[in-house]
């Protein structure tokens, strides 16, 4: 017995050390963290959109971001707030605001933190735009962070590995992912993955607890880790909408395990998911993300106009409009993918203007009037004109969007190595092991390559491989999936000393993809970097 507890202390001790050590350079790189300007602490304009919404959110009670956005520097030529991860409608008021493209309700929270802070010291994140975000990132990621990483070396300890695959787990968690970079900047994807990492720790320990009564030893499952569970598995939507795939996967591997679970794991989601709807509501009026509206909406009306009006004969026709007949004025704009935006300003009970807007387009060989559904078409949207540059014009071959995205220039497997092992890893524990283990690994293999499948069927527009950022980020949280699948396999390979400098090979290659991403996860892949110095790029990753 003492010969078993001693390796693991030893471990444990490893562990603590290096988790220690990546939480500490995490901390440093926060505290320096800021703009090529230097006048905030934002560093791309995703994060940026999710910076407003929790400065309006606290400073101005709304979810509308006019005001951050309409910030400009001390020269007076720069917006530093300004964002393009951003959408336009009719808000609450019955006027027309800008407001984060982001899910709502993470921001919600990170507003619920930033209030705690603002009330507690008077700081203001619009007047303190760099310290203030640095102590928030202080006060969110890195204890989220430090879920990830503890709840992943409670799970290699749960795993059947040789003490070498086990530290080299850690480590590949803590210096081997891309999560340390994205864990200086405020994003969705650290929060998915410690999700993820929460649940596959709650259902390893409830698995293990399982077979321990099996044994002889008494076991009597409480509520409360269901409930955290599914409340974890459901956060993770919250955070990356395809990761419904494994919050279904998750209900089934709970229930499949311990029926017992299926109330309390549903009581959990259910919380969760009811956040995701009433903030969505909250922020937008609407059960709908913004993402889901990008199109004309309903059509509700038949307009009399020749094949190419006029601007005169559009007005008249409006005029004698059933939809427009109470409307006191009536804007129009022009689309550049052809029609006109209507925005109708009308009075309500209390005489205060509201406006609608609608879509006025060509529907067969008429015209007609469509409730305005395209949150994302507005003037000077980037995503309405031809500013979009690189591989934010989408990547028009599917074949080549699945190879850049796998092996290319942001592809799981070149940016990080490790995961190579992750499908061999993947089959054996199909093949192998505890029955709730081989039903794991099914499903955090049909997850993948749906999750995979789903972004490479994207629109034209929607491949760009997560924008400008250091990897395929969308794929981010599978990360303690990946890591729970590949320690096994790093098992194997300790058996030879051949096998030990292979691992450590694909460890020190994927650790240095991590260290050149340390400044920003908001700029392009080293290998992108590098393929682009040596001229390599072809027209489609350049256009």
């Amino acid at each position: 017995m003492r010969k078993h507890e001693i390796p693991r202390q030893h471990r444990r001790n490893t562990y603590a050390i290096m988790i220690v050590a990546t939480l500490a350079i995490v901390a440093g790189r926060i505290a320096v963290v800021s703009s090529k300007e230097g006048d905030t602490a934002f560093l791309s304009a995703n994060d940026r959109s999710r910076w407003c919404t929790v400065a309006s959110l606290v400073e101005e009670h709304t979810f509308a971001i006019d005001g951050p956005i309409s910030i400009r520097s001390e020269d007076g030529k720069r917006r530093p707030w300004n964002t393009i991860d951003k959408v336009r409608h009719v808000g609450s008021d019955g006027q027309l605001h800008y407001y984060s493209s982001k899910p709502t309700l993470l921001v919600t929270m990170v507003a619920g933190v930033y209030g705690v802070v603002h009330h507690t010291t008077g700081l203001t994140m619009t007047e303190q735009p760099i310290y203030v975000p640095r102590l928030l990132l202080m006060l969110i990621n890195l204890p989220v962070l430090a879920v990830f990483l503890v709840t992943m070396a409670l799970i290699v300890e749960l795993i059947g590995a040789s003490d070498y695959a086990r530290r080299m787990g850690v480590a590949a968690a803590c210096f081997g992912t891309m999560m340390v970079p994205f864990a200086i900047s405020l994003n969705n994807h650290l929060f998915a993955a410690a999700a993820t990492s929460l649940t596959l720790w709650l259902y390893l320990r409830a698995a293990d607890k399982m077979s321990d009564s099996f044994s002889g030893i008494t076991y009597h499952p409480k509520l409360a880790p269901w409930v955290v569970a599914g409340a974890s598995a459901a956060f993770a939507v919250a955070c990356e909408l395809p990761a419904l795939s494994m919050l279904a996967l998750w209900a089934v591997l709970f229930g499949w395990m311990n029926p017992r679970s299926i109330p309390g794991f549903a009581l959990g989601a259910s919380v969760v998911l009811i956040g995701i709807f009433a903030t969505n509501v909250w922020a937008h009026g609407s059960l709908r993300t913004p993402y889901a509206h990008r199109s004309a909406g309903e059509q509700i009306e038949v307009i009399e106009l020749p094949s190419t009006p006029s601007a005169n004969q559009i007005d008249v026709s409006l005029s004698h409009s059933e939809t427009l007949r109470t409307a006191t004025q009536i804007d129009l704009r022009e689309l550049n993918e052809g029609g006109y935006e209507v925005i109708a300003e009308q009075k309500d009970a209390k005489g205060n203007p509201v406006q609608t807007q609608y879509k006025l387009a060509r529907s067969g060989a008429g015209w007609s009037l469509f409730v305005w559904d395209d949150w994302y078409d507005y003037p000077g949207s980037y995503w309405r004109t031809d500013k979009r540059r690189g591989v934010d014009l989408g990547e028009p071959s599917r074949i080549a969007y699945l190879f850049h995205a796998t092996l290319g220039y942001y592809g799981i497997f070149s940016i990080t190595p490790l995961w190579f092992l992750v499908p061999v890893g993947m089959v054996a524990g199909c093949r192998h092991g505890p029955g709730y283990m081989r039903r794991l690994s099914a499903a955090i293999a049909l997850a993948s390559v749906v999750c995979l499948l789903f972004y490479v069927a994207r629109p034209e527009i929607d491949r760009n491989y997560g924008g400008v950022s250091v990897c395929f980020r969308w794929m981010l949280w599978f990360a303690p999936l990946w890591l729970y699948s590949l320690v096994p396999e790093l098992s194997s390979l300790s058996e030879k000393i051949q096998g030990r400098y292979f691992t450590l090979a694909l460890l020190a290659a994927s650790a240095f993809s991590v260290s050149t991403s340390l400044s920003s996860p908001w700029q392009s892949p080293w290998i992108y970097r590098f393929a682009s110095f040596l001229g390599w790029l072809g027209d489609e990753m350049t256009r």
